[in-house]
């Protein structure tokens, strides 16, 4: 990264209008910087061709316009799934995904390099925490894909925060970059059509809940027994099941937003009809005038290198299911994508 240029991703509109401002530029040049970033995705200073010549060497001067280099892409076998390892500077890089699915196109990003949450079946918890991404930089990966995608005349469909890193380990950030993706005079993109997912840090959930957004809440969960939660994901320790569920069922109630529960289904450990029985009791409380106020999202293990459970089967999966649904509890089984290139949910990693 370049020390002393600003990178232009991390700048709201009025910072962009501001500076406009301070070169004696008529105000309209900002909106057209704007909408150059946003609706035209465009990538560095040259492409700003409505601007004079002169303020686009200014742009160039001043402001950064890439801190993401794409340095590998990975393919899934069915063509549906992309993995894409983009280097940040030359000690730390990330991973992020493009899902197609037949009317969708969703975007899997990150918000840190590493993960200091220890989760022992993620691989990004496996190479521990590095840095927080800056609100740019989780932006410019929203943009690099749909760049890619208006190549072929798609549109980006949904955006979900569950790559790399815990996001409200990074929350100022992560949510800037969201207001940045929300802006109506940018990106304007829907709030309702970005997941935001997190291990469960409790305060950062109840600041979540104050803010009132409109952006989807996902949790993962992965088991409502205290001692095997702790043992799977380490952050159980400092916040245990009874004051997430607290804070989510506050969630709900504050907020009248459904909210979403991951489930890794491991063999032998969290994947059994009595593990379902005590999901559906656990989320009891979530259930108001016969409807639910969550859903739970079930997926076969991914495999890491680190962690020696296993994927449940297909079958109990749906047993699983079908025990949920039997006490009113709505639950999708998640099919898995892009595990021949290591993009499924737990095995992003990047060395």
């Amino acid at each position: 990264m370049s020390g002393a240029k600003r990178f232009i991703y991390d700048l709201g509109f009025d910072q962009v209008a501001a500076w406009i401002s301070s070169l004696g530029e008529p105000s309209y040049r900002a909106t057209q910087i704007w909408q150059g970033l946003y609706h035209h995705f465009y990538a560095s200073p040259d492409q700003f061709t409505i601007l004079s010549r002169q303020l686009r060497t200014r742009l160039a001067d001043e402001f950064d316009f890439s801190h993401l280099t794409p340095a590998k892409t990975l393919a899934s076998s069915d063509g549906e799934t992309v993995k894409t390892l983009f280097t940040l500077e030359p000690h730390n890089s990330i991973e992020a995904v493009l899902m197609r699915y037949r009317e969708r196109r969703t975007i899997c990003i990150s918000s840190q390099a590493g993960c200091a949450m220890g989760c022992v079946f993620c691989a990004t918890g496996q190479m521990g925490f590095r840095r927080n991404l800056s609100s740019g930089e989780i932006v410019e990966q929203v943009m690099y894909y749909a760049r890619t995608l208006a190549s072929t005349g798609e549109r980006l469909s949904n955006i979900v925060i569950m790559g790399m890193g815990e996001p409200f380990h990074n929350y100022d950030a992560t949510l800037a970059a969201v207001d940045l993706l929300n802006d109506p005079q940018g990106f304007d993109f829907g709030a309702r059509r970005i997941t935001i997912s997190t291990v469960g840090l409790v305060p950062a959930i109840r600041r979540f809940t104050a803010e009132k957004r409109q952006v989807n809440l996902a949790v993962s969960l992965h088991s409502v027994d205290d001692e095997q939660r702790s043992a799977l994901l380490p952050v159980n320790r400092k916040y245990p099941l009874e004051a997430l569920r607290t804070a989510c069922l506050d969630y709900v109630e504050t907020t009248h937003r459904r909210i979403t529960f991951e489930w890794a289904l491991i063999d032998g450990v969290n994947d059994g009809p009595l593990e379902a029985e005590r999901l559906a009791r656990f989320l009891k409380p979530f259930r108001k005038d016969h409807a639910s106020m969550c859903h739970v999202n079930v997926i076969p293990l991914n495999p890491t290198g680190k962690y020696a459970g296993k994927a449940t089967t297909k079958k109990k999966a749906y047993q699983f299911q079908a025990v949920l649904e039997e006490h009113g509890v709505p639950c999708t089984v998640r099919v898995r994508r892009g595990i021949d290139i290591q993009a499924g949910c737990g095995q992003l990693a990047a060395g």
